[in-house]
């Protein structure tokens, strides 16, 4: 065995170790900070599928107008005429 053989880990597993413990107690405190908004992003996600419903819903009755889909009509057949 050589002089430098000890039972403590190699300097890597050491500082790893700190950091992790230091990541662990960050991580801690972020959460208890967050602890109170828990559950808001997804009522944000609900209350922005609600409304994209709600405007595809508005989409379709204006979409089925007679008049709206001539002007998409016209619109398309002159976007494919070759001039």
């Amino acid at each position: 065995m050589h002089e430098d053989s000890t039972t403590a880990p190699p300097r890597g597993r050491a500082r790893g170790g700190a950091l992790r413990s230091r990541a662990r107690r960050i991580a801690r405190r972020v959460a208890v900070r967050l602890a109170g908004e828990r559950g808001a992003a997804t009522a944000e996600y609900a209350v922005a599928t609600m409304a994209a419903v709600g405007f595809a819903g508005l989409l379709v009755i204006i979409l089925r107008g007679d008049e709206v889909r001539g002007i998409l009509t016209d619109l398309v057949r002159n976007a494919l005429t070759v001039g």
